[in-house]
C-alpha cells in the first residue's frame, strides 16, 4: 500500500514499497490522496516591496537648518530644542543643540513644533477641478476594467486644490483613480511643482479595485431599483469580471514567459496586471461592508497578492480578521455617518480606537470622491475626532505620517524625522489636530513652500480689505 508522505520530499522506504497488499479500492483511496497532497493550496502572499522614489528637482534644494524647535520625529522620541538641517531635499542632522550647517538659511523654531509632512493616501486632488465642467475631471475612463491607467500622466500641476490642500500640512497625496471594478494605478503626488513629472513622487503606487457591493438597494433616487434577485446576478457578473482579469492576465503572463512569447500580441491591460501578480505592485481594494470586506479577502487571499483594503464602516467588526493576518487598512471617511439606522452615532468616530486597540496597521485618508477633493486639507480633523472618541494622540499622529508612509512603501523616504529622509516637514505654532494651529513654514522635499499662498487665503485677503 502506498502511504502519503507528509515530509517534504522524503521518499518511502524499500519496506513501504514493498507492502502494497491492499486491492484496488486502497489504491485508488491513496492516489486520491496524493493528488490531494499536489493541489495547490491558498497561495502564500507576496513580501511587502518598497515603491520607487522620484524627486527630479532634489538637486535644487537649498542648505537650510532649523534651530530650538520641539522636534516630533514620530519614529522615536520628542526633541526639545532641537535641529534639523538639509540639503537637496534630505536631512542630514537631527538632534538637540546641533550648530547650523556651514552657509545654511537658519530658522528660528523657539517655541514652534516640528512634524513631518502629513500623508494622505486616498485622494482625487489633482485629477478634479470644477465637477460641472467635464474637461477638468479626470478621475475615471470608461468601461469597468482599466488597469492600465495611471493617475500620473493626467495630474494638473496648476489645480487649485494643490495649495488650499497643502495649507493644513499635506506635503503628499495618493492621486488615486476611480469607477469601475478595477480602475487602474495609482500615484503619490508632492504638492509642489511646475509639471506632472516634478509632482511624481513614486508611481504606480498600487491598483485600485472597487469590490462589488453586497447590499440589495431597496430605493432609488432615479426610479425603482432592479429587483434582488437581478441585483445579486448584478453582483456576480462583477465579481466574475475581476476574477477573469486576473484569470486572463496569469495565462497571459504564462505565455509571455514560455517559447511562444514572439508570437504573444502585446495587450496594454494585461501587461498592467503583471507587476500585480509578481507582487511588485499591490492592490487597494475599496470595501467597507463586512460581507464585501469577508469576500475581497478570500478573493485576495486565493489569488495570492499583496494587498491593503481601503473603506470605512464595518473594518473594526473584522479587525481581529485583520490583525491576524496582517492586512493593512486605509480608513476613509471618520467625519461620517453610521451606515446602519441602529447603530451609535459614534461608530465612525470610534473605528480608528478600535482597530488600534486590535492592533490592526491603519491610516487615515479621504474618502477620494471629487466632491471630497477639496476637502483633503480636513485630514488632521479626521485624526482628532478620531482622538476624541478614545484614539491615543501618538497613534494618531503616526497614522497621517509614518503609518501611510508604511503602507504605501515609501518609509524609508517619508512619514518620520530621521536622517537620510526626505525633509518633507511642517512648522506649526501648536498641536496639528487643533483646528486653531497654523502652519507657520513648510518645506516639500525640502523645499520651502509658503502655506499661505493658495486660493482660500487670497480671497479672505481680497474681501478682508473691503471697504465697510
Amino acid at each position: 500500500m502506498i502511504e502519503r508522505i507528509n515530509n517534504g520530499d522524503k521518499k518511502p522506504s524499500s519496506d513501504e514499497d514493498a507492502s502494497d497488499d491492499g486491492g484496488d479500492e486502497e489504491s485508488e483511496t491513496a492516489e486520491a490522496e496524493a493528488a490531494e497532497d499536489d493541489a495547490p493550496g491558498t497561495p502564500e502572499r507576496p513580501a511587502d516591496r518598497p515603491a520607487v522614489w522620484a524627486d527630479r528637482l532634489a538637486a535644487s534644494g537649498p542648505t537650510v537648518s532649523i534651530v530650538n524647535a520641539t522636534v516630533h520625529t514620530v519614529s522615536g522620541e520628542t526633541i526639545e530644542g532641537g535641529t534639523v538641517s538639509f540639503r537637496e531635499g534630505r536631512i542630514v542632522a537631527v538632534g538637540r543643540g546641533l550648530e547650523p550647517l556651514d552657509g545654511a538659511e537658519v530658522v528660528d523654531a523657539t517655541g514652534l513644533h516640528l512634524y513631518p509632512g502629513i500623508i494622505d493616501a486616498n485622494t482625487a486632488v489633482g485629477l478634479t477641478e470644477i465637477s460641472s465642467v467635464a474637461a477638468s475631471v479626470d478621475v475615471s475612463e470608461v468601461g469597468d476594467v482599466n488597469p492600465n491607467v495611471n493617475t500620473a500622466l493626467a495630474i494638473n500641476p496648476d489645480s487649485e486644490y494643490i495649495p488650499v490642500t497643502r495649507a493644513n500640512g499635506l506635503t503628499h497625496v495618493v492621486a488615486a483613480p476611480s469607477g469601475g471594478l478595477v480602475s487602474g494605478s495609482s500615484s503619490l503626488i508632492r504638492l509642489d511643482g511646475w509639471t506632472w513629472e516634478d509632482l511624481t513622487a513614486a508611481t504606480p503606487v498600487a491598483m485600485h479595485v472597487r469590490w462589488p457591493s453586497f447590499r440589495i438597494r431597496r430605493r432609488s433616487f432615479f426610479g425603482p431599483p432592479p429587483s434582488a434577485e437581478d441585483q445579486k446576478k448584478q453582483r456576480e457578473e462583477r465579481l466574475e469580471r475581476i476574477a477573469d482579469l486576473f484569470e486572463s492576465a496569469r495565462a497571459y503572463a504564462k505565455v509571455k514567459a514560455s517559447s511562444d512569447a514572439n508570437e504573444l500580441e502585446v495587450n496594454p491591460r494585461l501587461e498592467a496586471m503583471l507587476p500585480v501578480l509578481d507582487g511588485t505592485l499591490p492592490v487597494v481594494i475599496h470595501a467597507s461592508e463586512i460581507r464585501q470586506l469577508e469576500s475581497a479577502i478570500e478573493w485576495a487571499e486565493k489569488e495570492g497578492i499583496r494587498f491593503t483594503l481601503a473603506g470605512s464602516g464595518d473594518l473594526w467588526r473584522i479587525a481581529d480578521t485583520l490583525r491576524a493576518k496582517q492586512i493593512p487598512v486605509i480608513l476613509t471617511s471618520v467625519l461620517s455617518l453610521p451606515s446602519r439606522r441602529d447603530e451609535p452615532y459614534d461608530t465612525a468616530y470610534t473605528e480608528a480606537a478600535k482597530l488600534a486597540e486590535a492592533g490592526v496597521r491603519f491610516c487615515f485618508a479621504s474618502n477620494g470622491s471629487t466632491f471630497g477633493a477639496a476637502a483633503v486639507r480636513h485630514l488632521p480633523y479626521h485624526a482628532a475626532m478620531a482622538v476624541a472618541f478614545g484614539l491615543p494622540h501618538d497613534a494618531a499622529i503616526r497614522a497621517l505620517t509614518l503609518s501611510p508612509a508604511e503602507i504605501l512603501g515609501v518609509s524609508a523616504e517619508l512619514g518620520s524625522i530621521e536622517e537620510g529622509k526626505s525633509a518633507s516637514l511642517m512648522l506649526v505654532d501648536g498641536d496639528p489636530l487643533e483646528i486653531r494651529t497654523q502652519v507657520k513654514a513648510l518645506f516639500i522635499d525640502g523645499r520651502p513652500v509658503e502655506p499661505t499662498e493658495n486660493r482660500h487665503f487670497s480671497l479672505y485677503e481680497k474681501y478682508a480689505a473691503r471697504p465697510r
